[in-house]
């Protein structure tokens, strides 16, 4: 399989964040893009380093503010009296709070949802490259292929203007963007991480052109907590352009690979020109911050499931945390579709 990456993505390295009252190590780490590089290099793949395509298909999916602010914060970290290595706050808005202020505290508060997500030196180049990967592997699909675009940090609990849940960027969403621009859709959208895509789903949900499909952990008790319920629908023009698929804590292969069954007749009705898949590797048993319990038998049915749809295809990498498990399950994943469609 074609496989974009970019080296910058090691660039951002949090080493901690604050977590339900106390610090603890961050999962999402370099080391994610570095052992996930060598499994794939190792299993023979072709790997290629993603092309500059510029800011334009950023900000077709994001706001123009916002991406100034991910492109500036870590200049302006001076503004925050006592800041240390990362741009972070801890003052958010919220509904009832939601002017946008001038001050970088203030603006961390604004385009931030939580203390997940911080800014760090190489914070803006990993996540600028990791978007580019997600922007080419697009280019294969659009002439007929399939691509895994090996993103990290992910991306698809960002929404149009705001990180969270360790997400900068939507590179899924940039990548279904790009699609429906050259294609004119519809698109797809199929995520399979264990935590529910609220930013995709945030980002297409007045729309009637993308699908967005979402297979994973019941949120009433588990991240984001506030989306990601099977009454939501889509709104306005987007009503029936979007399909939650919340499974029981706990629930393994046979639960997780029927719902993604019952995602894919969904799509497949809707006849979409391409589809996104938002891989996350974190509905593994095995890792260390999800909830749901698929084996690597999972993951290789799953990869059989998707690509016999047939649909031109970009595979986005999103969560998956280290665990002995994280590149077993991805190169399951990735040959199981690959022998779908030869």
């Amino acid at each position: 399989m074609k496989i974009f990456h970019h080296p910058s993505s090691a660039r951002h390295d949090p080493d901690r964040y604050f977590r339900r009252g106390a610090v603890i190590d961050h999962p999402e780490r370099a080391e994610r893009y570095i052992r996930l590089h060598g499994a794939v290099l190792s299993a023979g793949h072709d790997l290629v380093v993603a092309s500059d395509g510029g800011l334009a298909p950023l900000e077709e999916v994001h706001s123009a503010d916002y991406i100034q602010f991910l492109r500036e914060a870590w200049s302006r970290r001076g503004e925050m009296l006592g800041a240390g290595e990362e741009v972070l706050t801890g003052h958010f808005s919220r509904p009832h709070m939601h002017r946008r202020p001038t001050g970088m505290l203030g603006l961390a508060g604004f385009h931030m949802a939580d203390m997940s997500t911080p800014i760090r030196e190489g914070t803006w180049e990993a996540v600028y490259g990791t978007a580019q990967a997600a922007i080419d592997a697009a280019g294969v699909a659009l002439a007929g292929g399939h691509a895994y675009a090996m993103c990290r940090p992910p991306g698809h609990h960002a929404y149009a203007d705001s990180a969270g849940g360790f997400c900068y960027l939507n590179n899924t969403a940039i990548a279904a963007q790009r699609l429906l621009v050259e294609t004119g859709g519809p698109i797809a959208i199929l995520d399979i991480d264990v935590h529910h895509g609220n930013g995709t789903q945030g980002i297409f949900y007045r729309r009637s052109d993308v699908l967005t499909v979402s297979v994973h952990a019941d949120p009433a008790e588990y991240y984001p907590f506030y989306a990601g319920y099977a009454d939501e629908m889509g709104e306005g023009p987007g009503i029936g352009g979007n399909r939650n698929l919340p499974l029981a804590l706990g629930s393994g292969d046979e639960v997780w690979l029927a719902a993604i069954v019952a995602g894919l007749e969904t799509i497949t009705a809707k006849r979409p020109r391409a589809l996104v898949v938002a891989l996350g590797l974190d509905a593994a048993a095995e890792d260390p911050i999800g909830v749901l319990k698929v084996s690597g038998r999972g993951f290789s049915a799953a990869g059989h499931l998707i690509a016999g749809t047939g649909l031109p295809t970009v595979i986005v990498q999103e969560g998956g945390y280290l665990c002995e498990a994280l590149s077993r399950n991805l190169l399951a994943f990735l040959s199981a579709f690959d022998a779908a469609r030869a």
